[in-house]
């Protein structure tokens, strides 16, 4: 079945299990303006794939084909450039629908590097988030049902409930997030490896995935994943109890797993999903945070300026610290090491490693390693996404130097080849910040 949308009003149906905290944004009453007003957050985003997707719906450029049990979900993936081979699947009761999720019914995620989709079985909206080269993280939803017309809705004021650093009171900013607890079978969170944070690169693959299904083989080295506890009382005993190195999820009694479009939840997108949030998160913190460090420091005209070296000192020692966080983040300079080999979904990793850029010789910072560490090369492959590429000048010439000295500072065969992939991919700033002393 074809559908086109129209532009008719659309309202997001109530989703099972609704919590009634869940309110429009607003703005908290300060004395000194939010980090949302300053960037004008509630303005139209239009820098993002979710943003491109409405675009083309509307102009009557793309039309989306519902297909069951799935509904548009498919023709949704493939709009969005998105895998389905991505899939990773949890069941913690992390989501707006957390009603309609179990380990019976484990919610899907399927991503890009600017795009999530988040599908639960059964339910009439998916959940999307875009990376908005401008405004960081946007939170939708799609409706998931063809007798209604308008597929797509922003719902900031919902998702940053849960998706606010600070839960809307202030000094917050959008978060991605992936957590990592352990549940019993009532799902009672018995505990929270991922603390009050998240699960980021430098978090141990031993303390990952508590309330997510993982597939692929991962040798002596263990996760939390497909992992219910009975109660409290195993907590003691959870290194006997641990279920590692599944190739698939069928057959394995956990659920139906052709109600799915992959049977597995594949450790690779796992580990990448997380190393994006890792860097993403900090990239929307700094977008956020800058222009207000600025502004409370009295200088909030030089957010236009294009030279680091063009700030008072006041500033830069203010934004010092969250820059050099954004530059260990893309270095990968904290990631935890693997300690044994990692093998997922193949055709998963044929496609991440597919999307380029690459050099003439074919290399990319795609290219993933598996045996020590997730990437091959020693920078992430986000330099290159519109999120970090509209980051305000001053802060990219922060980054970008730094980059420049740790990558020319070490003259062995894998730095030299990192360099010559820059060289190639990102010409620009290779001439600004590589090809001069």
């Amino acid at each position: 079945m074809h559908m086109r949308y129209t532009n008719k009003p659309f309202r997001a149906p109530l989703l099972a299990g609704l919590c009634l905290a869940l309110a429009p944004l607003v703005l908290p009453a300060q004395t000194v303006r939010s980090e949302y007003e300053i960037i004008n957050y509630e303005r139209p985003a239009v820098d993002n794939p979710v943003a491109d997707l409405v675009a083309r719906l509307a102009s009557g450029e793309l039309s989306l084909e519902y297909r069951p049990p799935f509904g548009y979900l498919e023709s949704l993936l493939e709009a969005l450039g998105v895998s389905p081979d991505s899939q990773t699947l949890v069941f913690s009761k992390t989501s707006l629908q957390y009603g309609q999720i179990d380990a019976s019914r484990p919610r899907a995620i399927y991503f890009s590097d600017d795009a999530y989709v988040g599908w639960v079985r059964d339910s009439r909206v998916i959940e999307l988030t875009a990376m908005d080269a401008r405004l960081g993280a946007m939170f939708y939803v799609f409706n998931n049902d063809p007798e209604i017309k308008q597929p797509v809705e922003r719902q900031d004021g919902r998702c940053l409930v849960c998706h606010d650093a600070n839960g809307l009171m202030g000094g917050g900013v959008p978060l991605l997030l992936a957590r990592s607890s352990l549940y019993d079978r009532r799902y009672e969170k018995l505990v929270d490896l991922s603390g009050t944070g998240n699960v980021v690169d430098s978090t141990p693959v031993h303390e990952r995935w508590g309330g997510w299904y993982v597939t692929g083989i991962s040798g002596k080295q263990s996760h939390l994943g497909n992992l219910i506890l009975d109660s409290a009382s195993q907590l003691d005993e959870v290194d006997s109890l641990r279920i590692t190195n599944l190739e698939t999820l069928e057959g394995q009694g956990f659920f139906d797993t052709s109600r799915y479009l992959r049977p597995t939840s594949d450790i690779v997108a796992l580990m990448l999903l997380e190393h994006q949030l890792t860097v993403q998160n900090q990239i929307t913190y700094v977008r956020f945070k800058a222009p207000a460090v600025l502004e409370r420091v009295g200088h909030p005209e030089v957010i236009a300026e294009h030279s680091w070296d063009e700030l008072p000192h006041n500033a830069q020692r203010s934004l010092m610290r969250m820059l050099d966080k954004l530059v260990d983040a893309l270095l990968l300079k904290d990631a935890a090491p693997l300690e044994d080999r990692l093998v997922g979904n193949a055709a998963y990793r044929e496609w991440f490693e597919a999307q380029g850029p690459a050099d003439a010789q074919g290399r990319s910072l795609r290219r993933l390693d598996l045996e020590t560490r997730l990437l091959y090369y020693p920078l992430s492959y986000l330099i290159h996404s519109d999120d970090f590429h509209l980051l305000p000048d001053f802060v990219r010439d922060y980054v970008w130097r730094a980059i420049a000295e740790a990558l020319k500072g070490n003259d062995s065969p894998l730095y030299r080849e990192t360099l010559a992939i820059l060289e190639a991919t990102e010409p620009e700033a290779w001439q600004r910040w590589f090809a001069t002393p």
